[in-house]
């Protein structure tokens, strides 16, 4: 399958850079007391740290945050993300424990400081492109409501969007009944290829002591817009 960035992305963001993961033969079940265990510590220290700075104080935060602005997306109203999953702990809400692939993902997506999506490989259709919405491009997305795309950064398939940096659909979303999976990092606009493919096959690396099966990992960007995952 082929993942490709569009003209809107290479014009608009031009310097962005998407990991992606493909997981193959993996099994998914409830989180492990492990997971959930470091999930709940990592949880507890972002809470304390935040008693001394603001969600806005995490690098990763304020880039994407700032990264919205520059496109035109009012990230006061649509939140990446991950700075979403910082605000939640900032209330004292707890992060709810899915399973495990889709709290590992939570887990990166604080660790790492990024939107990271995870979907459900065998419901994706032809090929992925990253690309900015038209106000054609909706999807139903796990927040139950209809989600317009316009003028927003998201991932389509020949089915139609599929995810965002934002939230995610209800079609692509992994299961404990998913076998391969896909991921999608939207790295950091400021960090090298090197120091991206670094952090990509930790993440592989971890993801796949968890729930075995094999990864390929690849980066999209400005100098290599289109790859092919297999």
């Amino acid at each position: 399958m082929d993942i490709m960035l569009s003209d809107s992305i290479l014009q608009g963001i031009p310097n962005s850079k998407y990991g992606i993961i493909y997981y193959k033969n993996i099994v998914i079940d409830e989180s492990p007391k492990m997971l959930q265990g470091r999930l709940e510590f990592f949880q507890e220290k972002i809470k304390t740290d935040l008693l001394h700075q603001s969600v806005l104080d995490y690098p990763g935060v304020k880039e994407w945050h700032r990264l919205f602005k520059n496109i035109g997306v009012d990230p006061h109203r649509y939140r990446p993300s991950h700075e979403a999953l910082f605000r939640r702990i900032e209330k004292g809400k707890a992060l709810p424990f899915i399973h495990s692939a889709a709290d590992l993902n939570n887990f990166f997506s604080l660790q790492y400081e990024i939107p990271i999506g995870i979907y459900d490989y065998d419901t994706l259709r032809d090929y992925i492109k990253i690309s900015i919405g038209t106000e054609d491009d909706t999807f139903e997305g796990l927040n139950g409501r209809q989600n317009n795309m316009q003028g927003k950064m998201f991932t389509t398939d020949k089915t139609g969007a599929f995810g965002s940096p934002v939230v995610d659909s209800a079609r692509t979303k992994t299961t404990e009944r998913t076998k391969n999976a896909l991921q999608i990092f939207y790295l950091r606009p400021s960090m090298g290829v090197q120091e991206s493919e670094q952090l990509l096959y930790a993440a592989a690396k971890m993801f796949t002591q968890l729930h075995s099966g094999n990864a390929s990992v690849s980066i999209v960007h400005s100098s290599a817009p289109k790859r092919t995952i297999s």
